[in-house]
């Protein structure tokens, strides 16, 4: 059985006179550019005047689309019981607290018993929506704040306030040694040359920029608060790495450890306005308590490790 993607965009000032499957796909990032091509070939793209369509017909500012295109069954993403914390759940907004170890969505070698999978089972209505809901995405390691979407339109309106740059998100870290000070890391990211499960700062890459404040050091370790900007693939992982600073247990960009067996990365605070009643939101999560045995190993007593802020 198919699905059915209803759409409504209108083209803003910055796209006239670009290509209509190009300033489609910028103002609907959820849809490859080569679906949204085939939906405009097969008469499923209308402009509210009728006008025949064509992939490379220019759109103007102010011109109105409707979209009613098809998107393939499922398939293998299946609902199915998973185990994680809902932070926050209303009718337009879920806020998940993963934990370690926990796949977003299926892959190759996981075709089931991912987030995507769990969430299917808890909320049925997000078959209706958008890549099931998800906004963004965290590595299988990293534990913390993912938003998810509840209807079609929470997730075109918190999608866009992404690219925006108007969503905050804020990491707690563990760094294999100490930065002498925060800084500003923006530096391109790509897929590494030699290793493609990695990702490198290199030229062409797309541009990546990682905000970083030190909150304790250690002797040969730091704990950081990782402010994010842009949202590349692997970005705190690689640009820390990059300027020196692994994650703690993260094997793929470092060698040797502390006896940490996961990136030691968490995704602590997220804010963004609500997507029906554009109410500034903050949500927080507590560091698990893996992460929260290491600091306390690393600074040899207990301490309440999450009275840290990002200005404090």
């Amino acid at each position: 059985m198919k699905r059915l993607v209803q759409e409504r965009v209108v083209i803003p000032e910055n796209l006239a006179g670009r290509r209509l499957d190009s300033a489609l796909a910028r103002l609907l990032p959820d849809y490859s550019r080569s679906l949204i091509k085939s939906w405009i070939e097969r008469g499923q793209v209308s402009e509210e005047n009728g006008s025949p369509l064509r992939p490379r017909s220019p759109v103007q500012t102010g011109q109105a689309y409707e979209i009613r295109g098809e998107l393939a069954a499922a398939g293998a993403v299946e609902p199915e019981f998973v185990e994680f914390d809902v932070h926050h759940a209303d009718p337009d907004l879920i806020v998940v607290n993963k934990p370690a170890g926990l796949v977003v969505h299926p892959g190759a070698g996981n075709s089931g018993g991912t987030l995507q999978n769990g969430l299917l089972h808890r909320f049925p209505e997000l078959q209706a929506v958008p890549r099931f809901g998800l906004v963004h995405r965290l590595d299988a390691g990293t534990t913390g704040l993912l938003l998810v979407a509840r209807t079609a339109a929470a997730h075109q309106r918190l999608t866009r306030d992404l690219q925006a740059r108007r969503i905050g998100r804020e990491y707690r870290a563990v760094t294999r040694g100490c930065p002498v000070a925060g800084g500003t890391i923006d530096q391109p990211l790509g897929r590494h040359p030699r290793d493609r499960l990695r990702m490198a700062v290199r030229p062409g890459g797309r541009r990546a920029i990682t905000h970083f404040r030190v909150l304790e050091r250690f002797r040969d370790n730091a704990f950081v608060a990782v402010r994010l900007e842009t949202g590349r693939t692997h970005q705190i992982r690689a640009h820390l790495a990059h300027a020196g600073y692994p994650l703690a247990g993260d094997f793929l960009y470092s060698r040797g450890g502390t006896g940490f067996d996961r990136p030691a990365l968490h995704a602590a605070r997220l804010e963004a306005m609500h997507p029906a009643t554009d109410r500034e939101c903050a949500f927080e999560a507590p560091l698990p308590d893996d992460i929260r045995g290491l600091l306390t190993r690393l600074a040899g007593e207990q301490r309440e490790w999450d009275e840290f802020s990002w200005s404090g």
